[in-house]
Order: C-alpha cells, then structure tokens, then sequence
C-alpha cells in the first residue's frame, strides 16, 4: 500500500536533478542524461514535473515510477517495434542505444478531452470542429470515447516554446518526416495504442491518449525512444467507474499527470505568466497517482528507492567513466 505519509515527509527530498556532474550533461524537462564512453546514453529519470510545458514541481519516486515503467513497456512492446532500451542499472536510469529524434511527437488519442492548448476537447470547446485535420460532429460531450483512435502530431517546441499542432500530412509536406518512414511511425503508433488499451483493461485502466517518441539509430533503424505508456506521457482513467461518471459529467477517476493539469486549470493557469501554488496535498496525491499506476500495470509492488537520489546516481556515473 502506497505510505502517504513517507510521500509527505520527502516532498523537500525528491531527486531534481541538482547535485549531478555538470561536465557533459544534458537536460530536459524531465530527464539528465550522459554520452558514455562506451557509446551508450546514460538517462537518469528526475522527479520533475513538467505542464503546459513547464517544470512546475518535483514529486516524490515520480522519476523512479517512469524509469521503471518505461522498462516494463518497453519489453512488453519490443515485438511491435524496436525500442533504445538496453538496461536500467538503478531505479532512476536507464542504458540506452543512441538514436537520433524525429522532430515530432505522435499522441493517439481515443476520447476527446484534455485542457491543455493542442487537446482535442480545448480546441472543440473553443468552436473548432476541424482538428489535426479530422473533422469532428457537433454535440460532443467531454470525455467521450471517439469512434476510434486518431493520430494528432505536434512539433517539438516550435517556435513559441510550446508544442505546435500538426496534421498527418503536414509532417510529410513541412519535410519534416521522410513519407515511408512516416508511414511506419503511423502504424507502429496505432499498434502501440493497441497493445496499451489491451494491458490497461487488464489492469482495469483505460489508455484515453498517449504520446510516442521515435528516432533512427546510425543504421537507418526506427526505434521507439524516451518513455512508454507513463502517467507523464499518457492518461489512464478507472475504467468501472468511468461510465457512470461520464453520465453524471464527473471527471473520470484519473491516474496521471492530468490531475495536476486540471488543478492548475480550475485556478485559471493554462501555462502563460506565473504559476499559482498549489497546496502540498496536491503534490503527495499525484505521487500516489503515479505509485498506483505503475502497480496497477505491471502488477508488481513499487518499492521507494531510498533518498537522497543524486548520491547513488554520481557514484553509477563514476564507474561508467563519467567523473565530476
């Protein structure tokens, strides 16, 4: 059972990242990583948190939850597609095989919602009715379960910082993504969805939506990078209550990063100007979230690696070659 009070004790505790060599590194949102000596890329998974593209918080074991759930998916899918994974030596790193990004985000999305600025239910709530180039009847409500799963790309960033919207086409047509490596990133995302909705209703978790990373490693190879099937890249609703609540208008019973979103939008912040603070209970139900899910999936206990985090990080850097 997920200890509350051991999340609250180590809010000031979580591993942000602070602390790791400096000489090489390089940072995103979430994740520290290392080129090593041996050409493989040592990633060490934080407890950042990251919204409406912003790092926002550190929360309690939540690297550790992404690192080791990524793992688990990325062995659970390897059949589908190659992935970069090779190893994970501590519960916040993983061993990689080095690949190059393509230069857009793939999210498949199942049902309408979400409150972020590219979400399909923001856009339909604004009036818009042609979306990621799908066009999309009146009368949808929040929540609802689309007639089947559809493909809505994003650039990496772009040129306001923030996530910029595509349709399928225009990944082709912006030269962004040669056309039959597109192709092959379509379908191998479709079947990724696929085989998520299928372990997530064994878990008794719906996948609403998710978001895809692939790269090419030096021999033209499409793999499938960064992390899998994640309460950071996905949403998972429970699914035996999720119809009575989508009658009612509740907000289905969530077990992810949209939690947070939804908390920050109820306080009028979608990501622009400074972010409202958000009570700690906040933060320990999210690493509760984040904990449960991970157990729901896989179906093994979660067990906290103990903190400070950066300490035993350091000392795994060091004797892959990488020196303060």
């Amino acid at each position: 059972m997920v200890d509350r009070k051991r999340i609250g004790n180590s809010l000031g505790s979580a591993f942000d990242g602070s602390g790791l060599p400096e000489r090489g590194r390089h940072s995103g949102k979430v994740r520290e990583w290392y080129s090593l000596p041996d050409g493989h890329l040592f990633m060490a998974t934080t407890d950042r948190l990251s919204a409406f593209d912003r790092i926002l918080a550190s929360v309690p074991w939540k690297g550790q939850v992404l690192n080791q759930l990524s793992a688990w998916w990325f062995e659970e899918t390897k059949d589908i597609v190659p992935n970069h994974f090779v190893s994970a030596p501590d519960p916040n790193v993983s061993l990689l095989r080095p690949a190059a990004p393509l230069p857009v985000e793939v999210i498949v999305r199942g049902y309408i919602t979400g409150v972020t600025s590219t979400a399909l239910w923001h856009r339909y709530s604004l009036g818009e009715r042609e979306i990621y180039g799908y066009r999309f009847s009146g009368g949808l409500r929040k929540n609802q379960r689309l007639p089947e799963a559809v493909i809505t790309p994003t650039t990496k960033g772009g040129p306001t910082g923030h996530d910029e919207r595509l349709t399928c086409d225009e990944v082709v047509s912006k030269g962004l993504v040669e056309e039959g490596l597109w192709k092959r990133v379509m379908e191998a995302s479709h079947a990724l969805y696929a085989r998520g909705v299928e372990r997530a209703t064994r878990a008794g978790l719906i996948l609403v939506d998710t978001k895809y990373e692939f790269g090419v490693d030096r021999d033209g190879n499409l793999l499938l990078i960064d992390e899998v099937h994640t309460p950071d890249s996905s949403r998972f609703w429970k699914a035996d209550t999720y119809d009575a609540r989508f009658e009612t208008g509740t907000e289905p019973e969530s077990f992810d990063k949209e939690y947070v979103r939804i908390e920050y939008a109820a306080r009028g912040y979608r990501g622009d100007g400074e972010a409202p603070k958000l009570p700690e209970s906040v933060w320990i139900d999210t690493s509760v979230l984040y904990q449960t899910s991970y157990e729901k999936l896989t179906g093994r206990e979660f067990v906290p690696a103990e903190y400070p985090a950066g300490p035993r990080i350091t000392a795994l850097l060091a004797r892959f070659g990488v020196k303060s």
